[in-house]
């Protein structure tokens, strides 16, 4: 194996590792703002995609269908990011009170 891609596969792990260790240490009360702002991180990954995807000449059919497959689960991501967040901001919300002749 190449000792770049050696370094590479490292620091993947370790960021994998990291990032796992950095995310079970937050609170329950600052995972809405958390999931916003990664929601916003992977748009600007959506934006990067489309772009790379609409400014590649002659690109192979790997290329493409990788960057498919990115844009679609970047916009999975982002969409069941704001869906989750949307449903934990809704558990906050007051209720009306309900009168006595409400059904």
């Amino acid at each position: 194996m190449e000792t770049g891609l050696l370094a590479n596969l490292a620091i993947l792990v370790l960021a994998g590792f990291v990032g796992f260790a950095v995310i079970s240490k937050v609170p329950n009360t600052l995972h809405t703002p958390l999931m916003s702002g990664t929601n916003a991180i992977h748009g600007i990954v959506l934006l990067g995609g489309l772009i790379v995807l609409g400014r590649l000449e002659n690109p192979s059919v790997v290329d493409s269908i990788l960057l498919v497959v990115a844009i679609a689960f970047g916009m999975i991501n982002v969409i069941g990011g704001f869906l989750v967040t949307d449903r934990m901001l809704g558990m906050f919300k007051t209720r009306p009170v309900k009168k006595d002749g409400d059904a």
